[in-house]
This record gives structure tokens, sequence and C-alpha cells, in this order.
């Protein structure tokens, strides 16, 4: 069985028999877990067993878990820093910023791994310009220099606990104001300003081997007039061709209020697939994502799978033998900080 261009969600911390009925759809290639699903280590790994049970080759599993603001999972896990907390690492010293970044890249990939998620949403290669606050501390700087030298050192870490990496949001989210959960952001920079900053991080990791990145819900009307995710321009010859990409593409959700301006569900996830996108996220809207399922029956692309295959964790890593590791214990030493406030639940992709 292949693995299918859509990636949807669970209802709880268990699987009802109308998630087993969606995730057994043809159509279907991955789940994304959020807080909702999440009770403990434990719960979380019996569920991502659960999961990788129904199929072969078992559906992927994701999760937004980035650090600082972004962590689905809490209780049990180490609370791991913002990205912004390497920048200033970074800023006082360089090799501390990087050591940092990539064991703190290791120690979130190594927690999950434990409990059988494939992969993380990140890292955030996006530029901190003082403008996005739904960006702001979850970039590592405000330097195309600095995110791309400290995204590799945090990649680095991600390959050594057997997870890939997923770049976000490409060309670059950090210079408009508005949310795409709830607005259409809309950038007025020309392509040349694009290619001098926010490309940057994204080429080089690119050259790193990065092997996966998520569009961004903007538009760049001096550039093109589609969503980022639903633009050939932007994904088929400035990503493909220019940049040389061969990993995955992941839609951001198709439910986020930006992506209204591609039409009803089934015509979002059609234009993003027909720009280039290997599989499309439908996130907490069950009917949408039935409607996807079915717009997307038959679409099974053999090299969107061979791409997605690759995403899949590698190694087995216990929560036993994770602890018992030396290294957890600095990573743990050195990377968690006391928390300043609540954690933001937001659907942050």
């Amino acid at each position: 069985m292949t693995l299918g261009p859509v990636m949807l969600d669970v209802e709880g911390t268990q699987l009802s028999a109308e998630d087993r009925e969606l995730l057994n759809h043809p159509a279907c290639g991955g789940v994304i877990l959020f807080s909702r699903n999440f009770q403990n280590p434990e719960q979380i790994r019996q569920l991502t067993a659960e999961i990788h049970a129904l199929r072969e080759p078992h559906l992927l599993i994701a999760v937004d878990h980035e650090g600082g603001r972004v962590q689905r999972f809490r209780e049990g896990f180490s609370s791991l820093p913002a990205a912004a907390w390497y920048g200033e690492n970074y800023r006082e010293k360089s090799q501390l910023g990087l050591s940092l970044a990539e064991q703190g890249g290791w120690l979130m990939a190594a927690e999950l791994r434990s409990v059988g998620v494939d992969f993380s949403f990140a890292p955030v290669l996006d530029l901190d310009m003082g403008v996005s606050e739904v960006i702001g501390d979850r970039a590592f700087s405000s330097s195309p220099e600095v995110v791309a030298d400290l995204a590799r050192a945090w990649m680095r870490g991600v390959h050594r606990a057997g997870m890939a990496a997923v770049g976000k949001h490409f060309p670059g989210h950090g210079a408009v104001r508005a949310d795409s959960h709830h607005a259409l952001p809309v950038d007025q920079r020309r392509l040349e300003d694009i290619e001098i900053d926010d490309l940057r991080p994204f080429e080089r990791m690119i050259h790193a081997g990065l092997e996966a990145i998520m569009p961004a819900h903007v538009v760049y009307p001096k550039v093109d007039r589609n969503l980022a995710g639903f633009s050939p321009f932007w994904l088929q010859q400035i990503l493909r061709k220019r940049l040389g990409f061969q990993g995955v593409i992941f839609s951001d959700d198709l439910s986020m209020a930006a992506a209204e301006e591609a039409g009803s569900f089934g015509e979002r996830a059609l234009a993003a697939r027909a720009a280039g996108c290997d599989m499309v996220l439908v996130c907490n809207n069950r009917q949408a994502a039935v409607q996807v399922l079915e717009q997307l029956r038959e679409d099974m692309d053999p090299v969107s799978h061979l791409r997605l295959v690759r995403m899949h964790g590698r190694g087995d890593i216990t929560s036993e033998s994770l602890h018992l590791d030396p290294e957890w214990k600095t990573a743990v030493n050195r990377l968690v900080q006391a928390e300043d406030g609540a954690s933001l639940d937001l659907n942050f992709n």
C-alpha cells in the first residue's frame, strides 16, 4: 500500500472507529498529533504504535514540537527553549550557540523517537524581522547567515537521533504582520529582496541535506498572485529548479484562514498538489478531512510516495535507554529552561 497525499489528525488519546476508518483510506499517508492527543509518554507511545500497526508501510506520524511556545508534549518531556535562545547564545559566542543548537535538535528528536513519532515540523527558517508575532522567538535570528548556521547544527542533532527535518515557512514568513491562522498575510517585497534575505537559509539547508519543506500561507503579489503553497512558481520554478530541492513538500494546514483564498477544501487540496506539494495537511476539521480524502482518492503519485517513505524515523530508542544515556543527561542540564509563563497551545505549523 502506498502512502497517500493527505495528513490528518485524530480525535483523542485513543483511536476511535472513525479514526481507524479514515486512516485506512487509500489517500491517507500520515497523522499529525496535537496536545489533545497527549496525556503522558506511555499513552502517546501506545497511540503511535496503534497508528503504525494499521498499515504497511506505516503511516507517518508528525507533531509540531519546536520548543518554546510550540511544544505539543509537555509532561514527561524536556521543556525545550525557543529557537531565539540559541540565537542569543550564538551572539555571545558562536561555537556555544552551535553546540547548544545541535544538542537541542538531538534532544527534541530523541525524545520524540522514543515514543514512536517519526518527525517534527521543524526547524523554523524564517527571519525574525520584528514584524511577525506568530514567528517572533520561533526564529533563530534576524540574520540569514545565523539562521542557516544554527539550523544546520540543529539538524545535525536531529539526524543523529534518527529523524528527518522539515524547514518552514518557505520562502519566508517573517516580514508580514498578519497571522495566517486567522488572516491572509501579504508580503509586498520584490523577489530580489526575498532572495537576498529569506531564501538564503533555505538554500543552505537544502545543500546540507534538508529532507522536507513546508511553504508559507503568504501571498507575495509582486512575485506571484498565489499563496506560496499553491504556487507552481514558488514550488516548481524556485524551490525545485532554482534551489534544486528534491525532498518532500508539505502544505501548511488547509484549514487555516489564509488558505480560504484557494477555494473549497477539495479545491485547496487539488491546487496544492498541482503546485507541487507531496502531502497536504487538513487539521481540526473532520468534515474537511473527509472531503479532501475523497477528492484525492485516486491521487497515487509514486514519486511522492518515494519521497515520503524517507520521512520514517530511523532506529529504535526506548525511554529507558534514552534516560540512561549520558548525552540525554547532559543535554537536559544544558537546555531545559524554566518556563516564564503558560504554554500557548496554538495550532502552529
